[in-house]
């Protein structure tokens, strides 16, 4: 895909460019109550955790609700566009008897490694973290966040690495006037899963055995300003939490392009993979923008590791499905499989068939997938149904049979 056409990060460039000028017009009347840290889900193992936060003057914002109005939606992102950072905020971290101090960029954002000293785990997977500002007028304000770090008898033994905008959630990022209403006008609770997918990452969490506790990492190039629509988004379809690793987003040409998109995704992933050295991984991505490209890196970077590479075929382009299938023989030719796939359910009897997840687990995957797609009121209204003019293109699985 050429530069210039990174669809997802261009819409949201036009909605935050929207927001900044609007601010002073709609945001200039309302109170701002300071909040200070807001710490994202971090990761770690033997000893160091991955942290990743942010300094804002800001208090979060209250949790969506399926009936608010398109117009509070839309303040809510305009809120979210116009972010009150504070630059280079001075922020001490605490994992357990461990402290770390963060200077945060002109953005108000702070990541990087430090020591886990003897943390206390709240269930085996997760450790409280603390985090406190250390000087200017809202010095010593304080939050708490949790990073994943799995203590024993937890140890994964499957990773899987996803990626969030139409391949969990819908954005239809290729149709843009669709994109930018629903970007604009909904929030955590009308955005819409595609059908069967919560049921296939619990099922890929459980894993072979049905018995596992496999962690999830969401990785995006969607920015840290919408980072609480897609927390909530995942509790709220019940789909399972893990680290969620976006990017920020500066509304610069040269940070659009799709160069910025492939590196951002490629180190998170490193990241994951090189922390949790002991354990396959499954990557699951869509068709639209360059996933199935960033993955066929990830398998030949990380010989061995790839268990199976997912892309979810929302293109529906004929162009776009033979350019996969191509990168699919790469692919196996560095020892993993691909499967271009057009609903969950073709993903998920693949992974039964391999061992990924319990073959008794289809069912439960089979039975969400119809709940999604009719009427079942524990769902939104049919979430993913195709349009009557839509064409499926049958699931491509390209593998080492020889093996």
């Amino acid at each position: 895909m050429p530069e210039s056409q990174n669809p997802l990060s261009q819409i949201l460039s036009d909605v935050f460019a929207i927001g900044s000028a609007a601010r002073d017009a709609v945001l200039g009347a309302l109170p701002r109550r300071p909040s200070c840290v807001t710490l994202y889900d971090g990761f770690g193992a033997n000893g160091r955790v991955m942290i990743m936060g942010r300094a804002l003057r800001d208090e979060p914002l209250p949790a969506a609700a399926a009936s608010d109005a398109p117009w509070k939606n839309l303040v809510a992102m305009l809120r979210r566009a116009d972010a009150d950072a504070i630059p280079h905020a001075e922020v001490r971290v605490h994992v357990g008897a461990a402290t770390h101090d963060f200077t945060a960029d002109d953005e108000g954002f702070f990541s990087g490694w430090m020591d886990a000293t003897d943390p206390a785990h709240v269930d085996g997977e997760w450790v409280p973290v603390t985090a406190e500002l250390m000087e200017g007028p809202l010095v010593g304000a304080r939050a708490t966040g949790r990073a994943y770090y799995p203590s024993p008898p937890v140890t994964p033994k499957q990773l899987v690495i996803s990626d969030i905008d139409d391949t969990v959630l819908q954005s239809k990022v290729t149709n843009l006037l669709h994109a930018v209403r629903t970007i604009a006008f909904g929030n955590a609770r009308t955005r819409l899963p595609f059908p069967g997918v919560a049921a296939f990452y619990h099922a890929l969490r459980r894993g072979g055995s049905g018995e596992e506790r496999n962690p999830t990492f969401y990785v995006s190039s969607s920015p840290w300003n919408l980072y609480d629509v897609i927390v909530q988004f995942l509790d709220f379809q019940g789909i399972p939490a893990g680290p969620v690793m976006l990017r920020d987003v500066d509304l610069g040409l040269d940070t659009l392009s799709s160069r910025h998109h492939h590196a951002h995704k490629r180190e998170m992933i490193r990241r994951v993979l090189t922390t949790f050295t002991g354990a396959r991984v499954i990557l699951i991505g869509d068709s639209s923008q360059q996933d199935p490209e960033i993955y066929r890196d990830a398998v030949r970077d990380f010989a061995g590791r790839v268990a199976a590479v997912y892309i979810r075929n929302v293109s529906m382009s004929p162009e776009r499905s033979r350019a996969i299938q191509a990168l699919a023989d790469e692919v196996v030719a560095a020892g993993s499989a691909l499967v271009l796939a057009d609903d969950t359910l073709a993903a998920a009897r693949h992974a039964a068939e391999h061992g990924f997840i319990a073959a008794d687990a289809l069912e439960s995957v089979a039975h969400e997938k119809r709940a999604d797609e009719g009427t079942d009121p524990g769902k939104a209204d049919a979430p993913g149904a195709r349009d009557a003019t839509d064409t499926p293109t049958p699931t491509v699985v390209v593998e080492d049979k020889t093996t």
